[in-house]
């Protein structure tokens, strides 16, 4: 039986990439430039549902290197970042190490963390259930990772014609900013869809916003259109 969390092949993508993944000009250029939105957001709705967040145990899921998982532990989370891609682990524990941080990095799948009976009041998946073989029963083992009340964050892309274009075409094959066959467009979840796992879960969605380039500041920004990247928030029963 396949795991619902990650594919071989997509392993090795990615670990194949972990030599450069902290190069802000390289390979993963688009998630660092995204990554202080991203966070950012994240990290309002924890405050708001968690009054005092320092220390909160965090499972940031296909975390790789650890772009998003060093970014949580600087706002003093206690993070555990998790990926399939053993390279990419361990490139995020060096880099960890170098930085003087405190986080700590796993190889292995959710369907562990699951079989371990772990549960926490924090769980991300960024940019990963694009690239899972089976993505409602991704979401299943995320929503059974959650402790009553936690709250899953989720980013992704929605498979539009703009994102097409933009996420594919552009990103890809004009920009560079991705490797080429990073994505599958096939495989992009518009936010209908991914509210109508997430509610199979039983998880309820408490907030979505779209995340998009800043072209006039710099970096990204969150906006309403959700027509190409988009973040998700949802939260489990108390």
């Amino acid at each position: 039986m396949q795991d619902a969390s990650f594919s071989a092949e997509e392993v090795a993508r990615f670990d194949a990439l972990a030599g450069r993944w902290w190069d802000p000009r390289g390979p993963m250029r688009a998630l660092h430039r995204m990554n202080p939105a991203r966070i950012g957001w994240i990290a309002e709705r924890i405050a708001r549902r968690f009054p005092h967040p320092a220390g909160l145990r965090v499972l940031d899921l296909g975390c790789g290197a650890g772009l998003a998982a060093e970014a949580l532990a600087r706002r003093g989370y206690t993070v555990l970042g998790l990926d399939a891609a053993g390279e990419a682990i361990e490139a995020g524990r060096a880099h960890a190490a170098d930085a003087g941080l405190r986080l700590d990095y796993r190889e292995g799948a959710a369907e562990d963390l699951v079989a371990e009976g772990q549960r926490f009041p924090v769980v991300t998946a960024l940019e990963v259930i694009e690239h899972v073989p089976d993505p409602q029963g991704f979401v299943t083992l995320l929503s059974q990772l959650l402790e009553p009340g936690g709250l899953l964050f989720l980013s992704t892309m929605s498979r539009t014609p703009k994102s097409y274009l933009a996420a594919k075409v552009a990103a890809e094959y004009v920009l560079r900013w991705l490797p080429v066959g990073t994505h599958d467009w096939r495989k992009f979840v518009t936010p209908t869809e991914l509210s109508v796992m997430l509610r199979h879960a039983g998880l309820r969605v408490t907030d979505v916003a779209g995340i998009t380039p800043d072209f006039v500041r710099g970096g990204w920004k969150t906006v309403r259109d959700m027509s190409v990247n988009y973040l998700a928030v949802a939260e489990a029963e108390r």
